[in-house]
Order: structure tokens, then C-alpha cells, then sequence
């Protein structure tokens, strides 16, 4: 148990450090009131959660150990769907619908797209 909560725990260090790169680096690149970063963070992560699970499920390419580092830990690190919710609420509170509505939908639609592609790109590479 100790094993697996440090491979998780080390997963989740290096994703919680790349999320806040991303957010950083895309506050820098863009000021607007779409949260770029948590927008950013979990396209990728929903991509790079679906390479790690068709991995995973592909002869068995990772481990029991890499796929909790990678999967749990990485990727639970990297990907926030409770800043998504904040930010939602954020949208909601100034009165920013559009944009609420680009945000929702764009996540949500692009989300699910990544994980196929990132399932594809493993079972056809």
C-alpha cells in the first residue's frame, strides 16, 4: 500500500507542477475571461489519459505500477475538473453566458474527442 501510494504520489507531483505551468504560461499568452489554462490542462490530459488507458489496455503495455503513477497519479494530478467547476461558477457569477457556454461545450466535446484520439493513436500505432 505504501508502494502505490508513493508512485501516485509522485504521479500527482508532476502533474499538479505541469498544470500550474500551463496555467501560468496561458495567463502570459492570454488575457481574456476564457480560463485558457484549465481549458488547456484538461484537453491535454484527456488526451493523455486516453493514451495511458489504451496503453494500458493494449497487450497489457504498462504496468500495474505505471498505470497508477500515470493514470491516478499524472493525470488526477494534472487534470482539474474542480477548478473547471469554479471556473464555471466564476463565468456564471459575472454573467459571462457565452463564453460559459463556449467553455462547457468546447471542454466537454473536445474532452471526450482526445480520449478517442488518444485510444486511436495507440491502437493504430
Amino acid at each position: 500500500m505504501i508502494k502505490e501510494l508513493l508512485l501516485v504520489g509522485c504521479g500527482g507531483f508532476l502533474g499538479a507542477c505541469g498544470r500550474f505551468l500551463v496555467g501560468k504560461v496561458c495567463a502570459l499568452l492570454c488575457h481574456s475571461a476564457f480560463p485558457l489554462g484549465t481549458f488547456a490542462v484538461n484537453i491535454a490530459g484527456c488526451l493523455l489519459i486516453g493514451v495511458f488507458m489504451g496503453l494500458s489496455e493494449r497487450s497489457r503495455a504498462l504496468t500495474a505500477e505505471e498505470n497508477l503513477m500515470l493514470v491516478t497519479g499524472l493525470c488526477g494530478g494534472f487534470t482539474t475538473f474542480s477548478t473547471f467547476a469554479n471556473d464555471m461558477w466564476g463565468l456564471a457569477d459575472r454573467g459571462n453566458w457565452c463564453v460559459l457556454a463556449l467553455y462547457l461545450g468546447g471542454s466537454v466535446a473536445l474532452g471526450v474527442l482526445m480520449v478517442c484520439l488518444g485510444r486511436a493513436l495507440v491502437r493504430y500505432i
